[in-house]
């Protein structure tokens, strides 16, 4: 988070806490129609303060122009992805490499999936996905790809794990439905399950995990960066603890020809737990690959570091762009 950003946040908070101190000395002297409006100034303030942190959370509502075309030719897209399976409109970022303006090659096509709370533009603006794609893909180290960042819910405070929750929203539905489905029908994209892989950033790498195992005819490789074994919500029938759990699924059914990604930082005690977890518990045809950062938590920097290895693995484990 940039400390642009954190200025309002601490421009009202700041507000909140003056109006406190002005109200504390010089009540008594104030009459009712005064101590009224201060109170009013009060609650104002804190509501603001409130809302701000909830945005900042969330990144709901943009600040900003949209992002441009970069120099090196890639564009970054906005859409509506309208979802006839899973009744759900949402928005989506879309990649496109800047060999996709000159080629007339299919690209294949990486899901990355974004943490709660939070929106895709974590990955555009705190993890500067559009410069990392470009550079990994200038230098070699990965091919020309179509890279999708799509919401994961109508409502920013609605965690839904990328599932289906019962008597919610089809999370799972829209993005291993809806969104291929919408890809393959605007742009340059393999429609085969070599040319598709997922990833995503703490509950985003959750997903990514979930759904290669649970469909691993659609997708053919993931990469996790910071994730969990298990669901950290209620789906509504149980299957936190069984079909939506990958721990679960590892040790009770039988493993899929896929290529799994895990990634984690050492002092992040929690998906350090969870990933060597399901580290362990992978087995073939399934194929596990770890990585390791020394420091950093559960944070932004963490994955900024870990996302271009996560994108060229990736890379290496698609099928190449198809004449």
């Amino acid at each position: 988070m940039s400390a642009d950003s954190l200025t309002p946040l601490v421009a009202a908070v700041a507000a909140v806490i003056g109006t406190a101190v002005l109200a504390a000395l010089r009540w008594e002297r104030w009459r009712t129609p005064g101590r009224a409006a201060v109170t009013f100034a009060a609650l104002l303030g804190l509501a603001a303060a409130a809302v701000m942190q909830v945005n900042r959370m969330t990144e709901t509502y943009a600040s900003g122009s949209r992002p441009a075309a970069a120099a090196t030719g890639s564009e970054l897209l906005t859409v509506r992805v309208p979802g006839p399976a899973s009744g759900l409109t949402l928005t989506m970022y879309a990649y496109l490499p800047a060999a996709y303006r000159t080629g007339h090659d299919r690209y294949p096509v990486i899901e990355a999936l974004h943490g709660y709370p939070g929106s895709p533009r974590t990955w555009l603006r705190r993890l500067d996905v559009q410069s990392v794609l470009d550079g990994e893909i200038a230098a070699g180290r990965m091919a020309p790809t179509v890279v999708l960042f799509p919401f994961q819910t109508p409502d920013p405070l609605l965690d839904t794990e990328c599932t289906d929750l019962v008597g919610g929203p089809r999370t799972e539905t829209f993005l291993t439905t809806d969104v291929p489905a919408y890809a393959e029908a605007h742009w340059r994209v393999r429609t085969d399950r070599a040319g598709w892989a997922l990833t995503g950033y703490s509950a985003g790498a959750f997903c990514a995990t979930d759904l290669l195992l649970r469909h691993p005819t659609e997708y053919a490789a993931a990469a996790s960066l910071s994730g969990y074994a298990s669901p950290g919500i209620r789906i509504g029938d149980g299957t936190e603890n069984t079909l939506h759990n990958p721990a679960w699924r590892l040790r009770h059914l039988p493993p899929p020809r896929v290529a799994l990604w895990l990634g984690w930082a050492a002092d992040d005690r929690g998906t350090r737990r969870a990933s060597t977890l399901l580290a362990r518990l992978g087995r073939p045809p399934l194929t596990v690959t770890t990585a390791v950062v020394a420091r950093g938590g559960h944070s932004d920097a963490v994955w900024h570091q870990m996302e271009p290895v996560a994108f060229d693995w990736l890379s290496a484990h698609l099928a190449r762009p198809q004449r």
